[in-house]
């Protein structure tokens, strides 16, 4: 039996005792999207590689599972490559810093495997297929993420390869893989959650260990100088690191732990308060792929003591997450007023013309010079900490809408915001956090008001009535954004 160690207190937990490893180990081939005419290794070849881009982790990684099983099947070696692309959104050094110090741990555990790791510098169309070629590797599997930008890459790199190299994607980031869930966008949680549950004993499985490897390269990999990768990156520096959120599989364990020993207990019932520590704040490790939703749900079933709170936060972490790439995936407009419901888009659209006063410009937002406190102070909290509270962030996103000329306005400055400040920004959580706001998706038609139409309403007074919303103001008002 292996025992996975992430650090010396995550390895108390049980769960990290993994009875198999790659070799041997049944592979669910539905997992597995086929994205080339061919599928079996040629002959002469000299490696597999895993292109990594949105799970950068190197164990409970289906994808790097599957890129290994092919390798060890024609006894080959296995590489590891990320593409660093110079800007990617509205992503910051905040950004590039948590994920290139999240990297540089992979890096030093994929040498420790016998695997190797390499860091190209360019658009994945420009720099993989060339790489693939002049390593001669056989085969190329990499990960899933249901954005545009991610899926142009996709593409590219699908035409850059040539013809003979078989080119496979495993989504490692949902729990039952997106295209397996459903066929279709959902409607809501209420339409996919029976979906998903239905299918979560065959997918909410042991999670083998990627094992040191046993044939290695002739080849080195080129040796990455990853203090100059990082301080000669072309991003805006101007949102810098925060020093609450330690990059990588480690940090992400260490925060992992402390909520299921500390926050976990208090999730079902505190979860909307903001001035409770209730929530997991694993999303920016979860976002960037550095720990799987998988081995997070598992270890928190099975060491949360309090069934009601499991429950919950499975709930948010499962169905709502989940959801959340079905939307992306099956909705090209997942970012526009255009994708919205129909009743949504008319009712908005009735309301174009009311009156909002007062006006905000993005500036003003941005520098949280609002009259209202509390969403000064959300705002506040997701410059300086790179986060927001979940529910501050519902509220926070309507008021960008009552407070702007437009729904397309509201949306677009709201997703703006989230993803240049947020550690889990330019993710589909957020983008469907920011549809829902504004949008209404995933919810329903309510009383009709002014400007909101009949998208769901919030307002300072309903704050008021499930937290002190004082208490939140006085925290953050007094910090500069």
């Amino acid at each position: 039996m292996r025992k996975i160690t992430h650090t010396k207190k995550i390895s108390s937990y049980s769960s990290l005792q993994m009875s198999s490893t790659t070799r041997g180990f049944k592979f669910n081939h539905k997992r597995v999207s086929i994205l080339s005419d061919v599928q079996k290794i040629k002959q002469g070849s000299q490696g597999v590689v895993y292109w990594m881009s949105r799970d950068q982790r190197v164990q409970d990684n289906w994808a790097l599972i599957y890129a290994q099983q092919l390798a060890i099947e024609d006894k080959l070696p296995l590489h590891i490559c990320f593409c660093l692309v110079p800007h990617f959104l509205d992503a910051t050094f905040r950004h590039y810093a948590f994920m290139l110090k999240g990297l540089q741990e992979v890096a030093k555990e994929c040498s420790a495997l016998e695997i190797q790791f390499h860091l190209l510098h360019g658009s994945p169309g420009d720099t993989l297929p060339g790489f693939v070629k002049d390593w001669n590797l056989g085969a190329v599997v990499t990960d899933f993420c249901p954005l545009r930008e991610t899926l142009q890459w996709l593409d590219d790199v699908k035409k850059g390869l040539s013809s003979d190299v078989p080119f496979f994607q495993v989504d490692a980031h949902n729990i039952v893989p997106c295209w397996v869930a459903s066929n279709k966008q959902e409607y809501g949680a209420r339409t996919i959650r029976g979906k998903i549950t239905k299918l979560l004993p065959e997918f909410l499985t042991e999670l083998p260990a990627v094992d040191q490897h046993p044939h290695s390269s002739s080849k080195t990999p080129k040796p990455i100088d990853w203090e100059n990768t990082l301080s000669s990156l072309e991003v805006d520096r101007s949102v810098g690191e925060v020093d609450w959120a330690q990059p990588g599989t480690t940090g992400g364990f260490s925060m992992l732990e402390s909520f299921i020993d500390q926050r976990l207990q208090y999730f079902a019932t505190h979860r909307n308060n903001p001035n409770v520590a209730a929530l997991s704040q694993l999303s920016p490790w979860i976002h960037f792929g550095q720990i799987s939703a998988q081995r997070v749900v598992s270890l928190v079933q099975t060491h949360g003591k309090n069934r009601e709170a499991v429950a919950s936060f499975t709930e948010e972490l499962v169905v709502r997450r989940e959801l959340a790439d079905n939307f992306c995936f099956y909705n090209k407009k997942y970012d526009s007023v255009q994708g919205a419901y129909e009743w949504a888009q008319k009712t908005l659209q009735d309301h174009a013309g009311d009156c909002r006063k007062p006006l905000y410009t993005c500036e003003q937002l941005e520098q949280a010079q609002t009259y209202d406190k509390l969403w000064n102070a959300a705002q506040i909290q997701v410059v300086t900490e790179g986060k927001m509270h979940g529910f501050m962030r519902m509220y926070w996103a309507k008021k960008i809408l009552e407070w702007t000329a437009s729904p397309e306005q509201a949306l677009s400055i709201a997703i703006y915001l989230n993803d240049r400040y947020s550690l889990d920004g330019c993710d589909p959580n957020c983008y469907v956090g920011c549809m829902w706001s504004i949008c209404g998706i995933h919810d329903q038609g309510w009383r009709e008001r002014a400007v909101f139409g009949k998208v769901r309403y919030m307002n300072y007074e309903g704050c008021k009535r499930k937290f002190d919303v004082g208490q939140f103001e006085r925290k953050y008002c007094s910090k500069k954004p």
